[in-house]
């Protein structure tokens, strides 16, 4: 297990406990509660305000733009400089393009 994979469910497993009244005697039942919450948080679809930043504009000479789209969607940067070059600024779409690359790659794996 990956050591910021280990903090963020450290770090979650105390959230819960602190939630539920810091209770003691259940630290493996919060660690695992913790894990899942994270696991599913990592499978939920990614929307394009997750995607991008908050601004209805798009930069696609905005490296960091590219970086953030590329690291959500699981795309290459060539890849998701390539998809705001031909799209623009139209948000939807490029989530929706981002998603469809991931899922070919996926199928060719």
């Amino acid at each position: 297990m990956g050591d910021d994979r280990e903090d963020k469910i450290r770090e979650r497993a105390y959230q819960i406990w602190e939630r539920e009244g810091r209770i003691h005697g259940d630290p493996e039942r919060h660690w695992h509660r913790a894990e899942a919450e994270i696991e599913r948080e990592a499978a939920l679809p990614l929307t394009a305000g997750d995607a991008l930043p908050e601004t209805r504009e798009v930069a696609s000479s905005d490296v960091l733009t590219v970086e953030a789209l590329a690291v959500r969607t699981g795309i290459s940067g060539d890849q998701a400089q390539e998809l705001l070059d031909r799209l623009g600024n139209d948000r939807a779409a490029i989530e929706q393009a981002a998603r469809n690359l991931k899922g070919k790659r996926r199928l060719g794996e």
